[in-house]
C-alpha cells in the first residue's frame, strides 16, 4: 500500500516485470487469462512461474470463464479472481463464481456503457468492482481513460464495497485521477508499459512517485 492507495500491477507476462512490480512496491499482480488479450498469460506458464513470483498476492484475469476455467485458476493458486463481463449477464452466471471462489476474492469488472451503472443483482455477489474504460468491441486494455465521475458516484453510494480505478492510468495522470474519483485502489496497465506485455520500470517508480506526492 502506498500513502494509503493499494495498487495493482496487471498484464504482467515475465518474473523480471512481477519482480519489478513486486520492487515499486505493488499490493497485487496480475495475469491476463484472456487469450484474445496482448497480455495473455497461458495458464501453464503462470504454473511455471508461480514458484519464483514475489510473495504478493496473485490475481487471475479472465473474461466470463466457464466453470472448468474457473476450477483451473483456483488449482493454479492465485489469490483473487478478476472477472470482466458484459453488464446483462445473466446474475445466475456470476453467482456461480461466487460459490466457486468466494465473494471476497471475487472481483468484478462488468463492462458498463456509459448510460448504465452496475446491475444491482451483481451487487450482492462480490466485494470488490472494478471500473475500467468502456470499449464496444473490447474487455479492457484500451489505454484510454475512463468515466471518473462514475467510479466517484459507485464509490460514495456503495461504500462498503471495494472499488478499484482501471484505465489508461500513467505516471503524468494518476494524481489527476485519485484527485478526481477519490479511488484509493488502482490498477494499471499499458500506462506502465515500454510494449504491450513488457513493463517499463522507469514508467512504474515514477508512477509510484506521483502517488507519494499527491498524497503527500
Amino acid at each position: 500500500m502506498i500513502d494509503g492507495v493499494r495498487l495493482k500491477v496487471c498484464g504482467l507476462t515475465s518474473l523480471v516485470d512481477a519482480e519489478c512490480a513486486d520492487g515499486c512496491g505493488a499490493d497485487y499482480l496480475g495475469f491476463i487469462l484472456y487469450p484474445l488479450s496482448p497480455r495473455f498469460v497461458p495458464l501453464e506458464a503462470f504454473r511455471a512461474m508461480a514458484a519464483r513470483l514475489p510473495a504478493r498476492k496473485k490475481v487471475a484475469v479472465a473474461v466470463e470463464p466457464t466453470d472448468h476455467e474457473v476450477a483451473a485458476m483456483m488449482a493454479a493458486g492465485f489469490d483473487f479472481f478478476q472477472f470482466h463481463l458484459r453488464h446483462d449477464l445473466p446474475a445466475d452466471t456470476v453467482a456461480g463464481w461466487t460459490r466457486a471462489v468466494g465473494g471476497e476474492r471475487l472481483w468484478l469488472a462488468p463492462k458498463l456503457p456509459p448510460e448504465a451503472d452496475i446491475p444491482a443483482a451483481l451487487l450482492p455477489l462480490a466485494e470488490s468492482f472494478l471500473l475500467d474504460t468502456f470499449h464496444a468491441d473490447k474487455f479492457g486494455g484500451t489505454g484510454a481513460t475512463g468515466d471518473w465521475r462514475k467510479f466517484t458516484r459507485h464509490q460514495q453510494t456503495y461504500p462498503k464495497k471495494t472499488w478499484i480505478l482501471s484505465g489508461g492510468l500513467n505516471p503524468e495522470n494518476v494524481g489527476e485521477a485519485l484527485r478526481a474519483s477519490g479511488a484509493r485502489f488502482v490498477d494499471v496497465n499499458s500506462g506502465v508499459e515500454a510494449a504491450p506485455g513488457v513493463k517499463d520500470q522507469g514508467k512504474l517508480q515514477r508512477l509510484v512517485v506521483r502517488l507519494h506526492e499527491c498524497l503527500s
